[in-house]
């Protein structure tokens, strides 16, 4: 009887262990992590070219230039002296929110000095409009 426990008992541990290896055992692989543009610079030799996650700021005004099939930018963290610029490659069609000074988040990898980007989430503030409205902005509470 004490044989049979001790079996079930050793069953049961390495079921549970295959079961966590299985659930748990690629995580770290397949985690994206966010970056903004000095986390980015300061950190772009743990992440070699090929290495995706995701990169976080401010569309530098007057750098946004159109090219086949893509965009070239640069991201900022900001405008005081501890600010960063990281240069850009977007490839596919921007969002028609995009513009220079607006956040956007970005996805993708190292591409020597440059981030290749394959993915852009453009952020917006909640009083977004379409183009041509009229209606007026709420005021501001006190």
């Amino acid at each position: 009887m004490k044989r049979y426990r001790l079996l079930a008992t050793a069953t049961a541990g390495l079921i549970l262990v295959l079961t966590g290896l299985l659930l748990f055992g690629n995580l770290n692989g397949n985690l994206v992590y966010y970056l903004t543009p000095q986390e980015a610079i300061a950190k772009q030799a743990q992440f070699p070219d090929g290495r995706r996650f995701q990169l976080g700021g401010l569309v530098a005004p007057g750098s946004v230039v159109r090219t086949d099939g893509g965009l070239r930018f640069s991201v900022t963290s900001g405008t005081g002296k501890d600010a960063a610029a990281v240069a850009v490659a977007y490839a596919g069609a921007p969002s028609q929110l995009f513009q220079a000074g607006i956040g956007v988040v970005l996805e993708g990898s190292w591409s020597g000095p440059v981030f290749a980007a394959d993915t852009m989430i453009v952020k917006h503030d909640e009083y977004y409009e379409p183009p041509g409205s009229t209606r007026a902005r709420p005021e501001a509470g006190p």
